[in-house]
């Protein structure tokens, strides 16, 4: 294990520390709108503050961004990609799906290191670049389901932006007739890691940020699937959509989501 994965390992596991202290006894005093629709607590900010420093403390020369707005600008060329609480709307209203989510990115861009921790179930999602994907130490493998009457498909349902909300809602029925069923997490670092265990056959989402996939995406690849944005191209960061899958769910879904979201492309 490297260094940077060892390092990563041990802030997810303070952080979550932090989130399973507080879980279901959470003040509303502690919960503050950040915009429409989305919200941030003082267990965001505490995990944050608390991955921050120790990545920064082991690796000080390394850039780093945070959902919750710590930027760190570093010499090395490398950057830290961190959702401290990815799902916080489910961990505000005591849903027990959320997660960890910690990246790092090399001098070129290419993702080297990534973990996703969810606390309650205390599962450890890692990978570098490589050398595979690994859930708790165990090698894990994206899904060999071929038979779409088999497939179980995550998605991401739009909630606070409504200009491609028809663009979603027939891409959604295209997948339903197409599948077995169809699940939501709240948590896009959760369904990517679903996916490169095969818990899901395939994720797709449109309108995300760097930190609530780069890990994700890691894992999915060292897993044996395929990431791409909704264009096919393997820069996810182009539009901020993602389709994740094996090599059998993937061209699927991009089919799709090139016959209905070809105008926001």
């Amino acid at each position: 294990m490297s260094r940077e994965l060892d390092a990563a390992i041990q802030a997810a596991k303070k952080a979550g520390t932090i989130v399973l202290r507080k879980f279901g006894e959470l003040d509303l005093t502690e919960i503050y709108p950040k915009e429409y629709k989305d919200f941030v607590t003082e267990v965001d900010k505490a995990c944050e503050h608390s991955i921050a420093s120790a990545i920064h403390s082991a690796f000080p020369d390394d850039s780093m961004v945070c959902e919750e707005g710590s930027v760190i600008n570093g010499s090395s060329g490398r950057k830290w990609i961190v959702d401290p609480l990815d799902g916080t709307l489910n961990f505000i209203h005591s849903f027990p799906v959320f997660s960890i989510s910690i990246a790092l990115s090399d001098a070129h861009n290419d993702l080297v290191t990534a973990v996703v921790y969810q606390p309650v179930l205390d599962e450890f999602f890692t990978a570098e670049k490589g050398n595979g994907a690994y859930l708790n130490g165990n090698r894990i493998h994206v899904s060999k389901r071929n038979d779409p009457e088999h497939f179980l498909i995550a998605t991401g349902i739009p909630f606070k932006e409504y200009h491609y909300l028809d663009s979603y809602a027939s891409m959604l029925k295209d997948v339903i007739h197409d599948s077995a069923g169809i699940r939501r997490t709240g948590s896009a670092a959760i369904d990517l890691a679903y996916t490169a265990c095969s818990r899901f056959d395939a994720f797709w989402e449109y309108k995300l940020f760097p930190w609530d996939y780069s890990a994700g995406v890691l894992l999915v690849r060292e897993a044996g699937g395929i990431v791409t944005g909704f264009s096919g191209s393997s820069d996810v960061n182009a539009h901020h959509s993602i389709i994740a899958g094996s090599p059998v769910t993937h061209p699927l879904i991009l089919e799709k989501a090139k016959q209905h979201f070809q105008e926001h492309l």
